[in-house]
């Protein structure tokens, strides 16, 4: 199972009821923050969440919105004696970034690991969350802009007449299931893939903001449980203005969610001057029925099928 909230929907500023995009992901006690713009704080607060438990912050790229938020989280996790490291992960000149941040948050009693992610496509995983990987994956925005799509792996069905046969005994049944490889008392290796069935069907999240569309996106979001994507205009006369401005439509976003075939989108990222997305929203689901005008807070929990 993993936890996900959309902490805002707004893009360029905050307003009084919609904050800055910001997601909030969290699985095996775990937490990845993607995007730290103005007020995210406020947002974690609203929602009850806490930064204790953020052990990784993805930035999509470095325009204000986005990042202008992170010294004050990082005070607050100061204030809170975190201790434990934190990584972070974005594209070239982040260290550079964020140490320039720092300016304002300078002493802080953790220390901070730094990814910085090159070329069209970098997959990763995560110390703690099993089974658990990220694919940061480019965009096309007016500066250097990744998405990201986040995986978690289901292992085969546990055969349990298999492990009975072999002799296996019962508490080392959970190793197996871990995915871990164990030697019996009799010098005998077992490997997970002897008591384990073919994989099942995992969870894919994929989450991608401020860009045009792009055919990355559509291979990265392809199958996608929850895709949370760009909607900064619903107006249909503003096509040429995000054309130029290298954002997105609802329209743009929801053929790409169809062609994708995710299961639902959720937008975000909207401009202040849309003030009700709704009012735009019974021409997007003629394109792609299962998409959602998200608003802030929005939060699901998403499961394994069966």
């Amino acid at each position: 199972m993993i936890d996900v909230c959309l902490l805002g929907t707004g893009g360029m500023m905050p307003l009084p009821n919609r904050l800055l995009t910001s997601l909030y992901v969290r699985y095996n006690g775990k937490c990845v923050l993607i995007d730290c713009g103005e007020a995210t704080q406020i947002a974690m607060k609203k929602k009850g969440l806490s930064s204790k438990p953020i052990d990784v912050i993805c930035f999509t790229h470095y325009h204000a919105d986005h990042i202008s938020g992170l010294p004050g989280m990082l005070l607050t996790m100061g204030n809170a004696e975190r201790t434990e490291p934190l990584l972070m992960v974005g594209p070239k000149g982040l260290e550079r970034v964020v140490n320039s941040l720092r300016v304002i948050a300078p002493e802080l009693p953790f220390e901070i690991r730094f990814m910085e992610i090159t070329g069209d496509e970098t997959s990763f995983e995560i110390d703690g969350m099993p089974g658990f990987s990220m694919t940061a994956f480019k965009v096309n925005h007016n500066i250097t802009c990744y998405g990201y799509s986040m995986c978690l792996k289901r292992q085969g069905e546990f055969n349990v007449e298999a492990a009975q046969g072999m002799g296996i005994d019962r508490r080392l049944w959970s190793f197996l299931q871990k995915g871990e490889t164990i030697t019996l008392e009799d010098g005998r290796v077992i490997t997970p893939d002897m008591v384990l069935g073919e994989s099942r069907k995992g969870i894919k999240l994929t989450y991608t903001t401020d860009t045009r569309p792009t055919d990355s996106i559509v291979k990265n979001a392809k199958d996608s449980d929850l895709f949370i994507c760009e909607g900064m205009y619903g107006e249909p006369e503003k096509a040429a203005k995000a054309r130029e401005y290298k954002h997105m439509t609802f329209y743009e976003a929801a053929r790409m969610a169809k062609e994708a075939g995710v299961k639902e989108m959720w937008l975000t990222h909207y401009s202040p001057s849309l003030v009700n997305p709704m009012e735009f929203m019974p021409e997007t689901k003629k394109i792609f029925p299962n998409t959602i005008a998200a608003k802030d807070g929005r939060s699901v929990e998403l499961r394994f099928e069966d």
